[in-house]
């Protein structure tokens, strides 16, 4: 794994900010981007709240380059991106037009003040940059990406991470983003954890090869044995029969992805804490 420095200027166009809060989530840290080439440009999540050190690096980058923050885009509202959004305004010259901006979500109210909402094919336009919003929900509700139209490069937020793979809040969902992502073909990723993305189709069809891998496997348990019922615990024992049992319960929440977005699909139908195979020929 390439260490992420502090600051790196990836292009005349690009910035790259690191978060400073590195954890097993996070990776090295939350990866925040200045975008744009002229004086006035936005900014690509805000990193967790109280960092000292990446406020510095914000503040330092922004008297370097001689340049302001006309918006800030939040991927998502998981507090590892929206949490420094305080933090960064306090320290900007321009904090009273400087405008922050997040797509609604629709599980939950929105905590920051003065949000602007996003929508779906919005554009942002800089000097040097075009960036599109692409709202890729799964991972959370709000989830967005941001197409930058002159690279035909993606901002991924946490929809695709530079190492692992990510977790997901709807299966169904996340899937739909990760197959939307790949029809677009872009050309490199910059995700909001772990290093630069240069071979996009390979990780994405990584990404979604390894869901149907584990889906079909679910789905083998129920068309071998298409009358018993199973919960989420009883298909673990079958399909992580080689994983360590003190992870069984973490299995159990990926396995109830799955089954949930199954259900969505009518292949499997559940009844209270089970679920059964539909058998759409033994009812025709």
């Amino acid at each position: 794994m390439a260490k992420i420095p502090p600051v790196t200027k990836i292009s005349p166009r690009l910035i790259r900010i690191l978060g400073c809060n590195p954890g097993p989530m996070t990776l090295q840290g939350t990866n925040t981007y200045l975008i744009g080439s002229g004086q006035r440009r936005i900014l690509v999540d805000t990193g967790d709240a109280n960092v000292p050190e990446y406020v510095r690096n914000i503040k330092s980058t922004l008297f370097d380059e001689r340049i302001l923050i006309n918006d800030i885009i939040i991927s998502h509202w998981h507090h590892d991106h929206i949490g420094g959004v305080n933090d960064v305004l306090n320290v900007i010259e321009n904090r009273d037009t400087c405008k922050v901006w997040k797509f609604p979500r629709v599980d939950a109210t929105e905590t920051v003040p003065n949000i602007n909402l996003l929508q779906d094919g919005q554009k942002f336009v800089v000097d040097g940059a075009t960036l599109e919003v692409l709202h890729t929900p799964g991972h959370t509700t709000d989830h967005i990406i941001l197409l930058l139209h002159e690279e035909n490069s993606i901002f991924s937020g946490d929809c695709i991470l530079g190492e692992g793979t990510s977790v997901f809040e709807d299966l169904h969902s996340y899937m739909n983003s990760l197959q939307k992502i790949l029809s677009m073909k872009p050309t490199v990723i910059y995700p909001g954890h772990g290093n630069i993305i240069q071979d996009p189709e390979e990780r994405l069809r990584h990404y979604i090869d390894h869901r149907k891998q584990r889906e079909a496997q679910i789905m083998t348990v129920f068309k071998q044995q298409p009358n018993l019922r199973f919960s989420e615990m009883d298909l673990v024992k079958i399909i992580y029969k080689d994983t360590p049992k003190n992870l069984w319960v973490a299995a159990a929440i990926n396995v109830n992805h799955h089954l949930r977005k199954l259900t969505i699909e009518k292949k499997i139908i559940q009844e209270g804490d089970f679920w059964m195979f539909i058998n759409k020929a033994a009812s025709l």
